[in-house]
């Protein structure tokens, strides 16, 4: 799979390199990021960064996940992160999206415009994909905010999920999705 790059003319996404280094380590160590993305290391060190860039090349070659560095037009450097995971087998056609942004960017419609130009990327670039998900917690109110807001139809609750560590109990998740033609 090609790396491609995309933007509305205020937010931009496009592959992670080397040099998002300084970037991500200022912005993605943030208390409210750690606690619903318990899976990303925290605090996140120089060699968690490393690891995850060759991780993202990695599967950009094997085509099956797309990790896009997100930029806003007057700040400097990677101000968070969208991807997309394509899934394999019984569930080919179908793919996830997920996505985190920096404190100072919140409420400012970033995470809701990357996650609309990843998945039009999605769409437009894999023509067997006919569905996109994404899970948010229940309680991370912002996160779901910015999945209808996107275009995607709540479809019900996976409850007690997953257990996460850092908040101490099990997760809820909301369940939402775009099917192509609906972006």
């Amino acid at each position: 799979m090609r790396k491609a790059s995309r933007t509305d003319g205020r937010i931009t996404i496009r592959a992670w390199s080397r040099r998002d280094e300084d970037a991500l380590l200022r912005r993605i160590n943030d208390p409210l990021i750690a606690s619903f993305l318990d899976q990303v290391p925290h605090p996140y060190t120089q060699a968690d960064a490393q690891a995850w860039f060759a991780l993202a090349d990695e599967r950009w070659r094997d085509g099956s996940m797309a990790a896009f560095a997100i930029e806003l037009e007057g700040l400097e450097g990677a101000v968070g992160g969208v991807g997309v995971h394509f899934f394999e087998g019984l569930d080919e056609g179908a793919g996830e999206v997920g996505y985190w942004v920096a404190e100072e960017t919140r409420d400012r419609g970033v995470a809701t415009a990357a996650t609309k130009l990843a998945a039009a990327w999605a769409f437009e670039s894999h023509r067997d994909l006919v569905r996109l998900q994404l899970r948010a917690d229940v309680e991370n109110v912002a996160s779901n905010r910015v999945a209808e807001k996107a275009g995607f139809t709540r479809e019900g609750v996976l409850r007690a999920s997953r257990w996460n560590a850092r908040l101490g109990r099990r997760s809820d998740f909301a369940l939402w999705s775009l099917l192509r033609g609906e972006l």
